[in-house]
């Protein structure tokens, strides 16, 4: 065992050190399933597990307790597997490696996987708990939530019985969360003219780096840099503004559709007599760019390095292509006017790649306005079919609409003030959260999330309040105890 397994609450933290060794990247949770039911068989408790992989374990209430409804735990197996591109980590088989930066625990260059990784840790930590005082218990694993909530949309509608539900994916101490918004993915494909490689043409590997990134939900409204985003509009400019001719042979950044990409690479060829221009160009744009992102983004840089290319695309598709990246949306579309600082719709240039003689975009669109999404949706097809791309929509997945009224509100808010002694924050999130999924699924589901204080999730930064989840764990187990009255 590591530092991790001393840390208050222990039980909670000794979960977490073991799920820490154990790979489960979206689809890829079967290990961690194992080991949920290897406890689950310690403690002599049932379980059942759905066609997608999603996983419920029963436990029976505490002695006089028994009457009380049923309370629904529910918590993800999966991370977001992410790292700085100098660092080797194989998340097939390497542990993470945690460290720690003062009252927060982090990783070593990779994501950490707190999310969901301290909620999965306290609902192991509650099913070999003696102490704890509740009612009756289904804690539901889900899968393949970070990829597009895959196993809460496939989760069958016969596992669950209960009809209250505390969602254990919140990342914000003292908050309750109540709603969140819905999301859809769309897919472009722009196909790429290719020529021979001229001798007299000089190859470089263009990688601006440094960004911050982030969760394209949770952190959307920092204004973060978009480093594909970034990358293309230097280049676009040298060919607009500047007059210069080169020519790429790919472009590419970000690796999943929830994060904000932090990297962006890109294969430049340029004629030999002009490579000074063109470089001197480009640091001046980058310099610029550099400029306006201080505050938010110290750490930007570019490197260029030689490269290689058999294969360049023409001067006309390299046109289209540094266009339509340009041209496409990114960030905040719209504030929310009923929820003050609630982000109402957004988007996310998420993944661009080269392959098969297509120019790949994904598009991560959210919006707890149902029609505003479709909107922005709407704007990048238009966007995407003027520069001759095809485009896949696919079906999304649904918001959560707050419920103020709800019982398992109340009384988690009421269990606050007498821990806490201060009323919790009552909010909506950008970011999409299960319970939308399942409280369609379940019709009348009594549902509230919450969580400790995660920050910079889905991303090599991703840091947990230590103190914090010692204070999540006392609401969660003061709120099951009073449901069971």
């Amino acid at each position: 065992m590591s530092f991790v397994s001393e840390l208050e609450p222990r039980s909670l933290w000794q979960h977490f050190d073991e799920i820490l060794k154990i790979p489960r990247g979206s689809g890829n949770e079967k290990a961690v399933a194992e080991y949920v039911t290897g406890i689950a068989k310690k403690q002599n408790l049932s379980y059942q597990q759905d066609a997608a992989g999603n996983l419920v374990v029963k436990k029976p209430a505490s002695a006089g307790r028994e009457n009380a409804p049923i309370t629904v735990l529910q918590s993800h197996l999966d991370m977001v597997n992410d790292k700085n591109s100098d660092v080797k980590h194989d998340f097939e088989k390497d542990p993470i490696k945690p460290r720690l930066d003062g009252e927060y625990l982090c990783a070593t260059g990779t994501t950490l996987g707190s999310d969901n990784g301290i909620g999965v840790a306290s609902a192991l930590a509650l099913m070999a708990a003696k102490d704890a005082v509740h009612g009756p218990l289904e804690l539901l694993f889900t899968v393949d939530e970070e990829t597009g909530l895959t196993g809460a949309n496939n989760l069958a509608e016969d596992l669950l019985t209960g009809r209250q539900l505390i969602n254990l994916d919140t990342e914000e101490e003292g908050a309750l969360y109540v709603g969140c918004a819905g999301g859809a993915g769309t897919d472009l494909a722009l196909p790429l003219k290719e020529d021979r490689v001229d001798k007299n043409l000089k190859v470089l590997r263009l990688k601006l780096a440094g960004l911050r990134g982030g969760h394209s939900g949770v952190d959307i409204h920092l204004q973060r840099g978009n480093a594909t985003k970034l990358l293309a509009r230097a280049l676009y400019h040298l060919i607009t503004a500047r007059g210069l001719k080169f020519y790429l042979a790919g472009i590419s950044g970000g690796n999943k559709h929830n994060a904000i990409p932090r990297e962006a690479f890109a294969t430049v060829l340029v004629p030999n007599k002009k490579q000074n221009d063109f470089l001197e160009a480009l640091h001046a744009q980058i310099d610029a760019i550099r400029a306006e992102y201080a505050t938010v983004e110290p750490n930007l840089a570019l490197t260029i390095e030689k490269g290689r290319a058999k294969q360049c695309w023409t001067g006309k598709t390299t046109r289209r292509a540094l266009a339509l990246l340009h041209a496409l949306p990114h960030g905040v579309a719209m504030m929310s006017n009923d929820i003050p600082g609630l982000v109402e719709t957004s988007t996310n240039l998420a993944v661009v790649d080269t392959r098969k003689k297509n120019l790949h975009i994904h598009c991560s669109t959210r919006s707890s306005v149902n029609t505003a999404l479709q909107a922005l949706r709407d704007r990048i097809r238009a966007i995407a079919e003027s520069f001759g791309a095809s485009v896949k929509e696919d079906a999304g997945y649904p918001g959560w609409k707050p419920n103020l009224n709800s019982h398992v509100l109340q009384v988690a808010k009421q269990v606050h003030r007498e821990l806490f002694g201060v009323e919790p924050a009552v909010k909506a999130i950008h970011a999409g959260l299960e319970c939308g999924i399942i409280g369609m699924k379940y019709p009348g589901m009594d549902m509230v999330s919450l969580g400790p204080q995660i920050e910079f999730p889905h991303s090599p930064d991703e840091r947990v309040k230590i103190p914090s989840v010692a204070n999540y764990y006392k609401l969660l187990l003061g709120t099951l105890k009073k449901l069971s009255e």
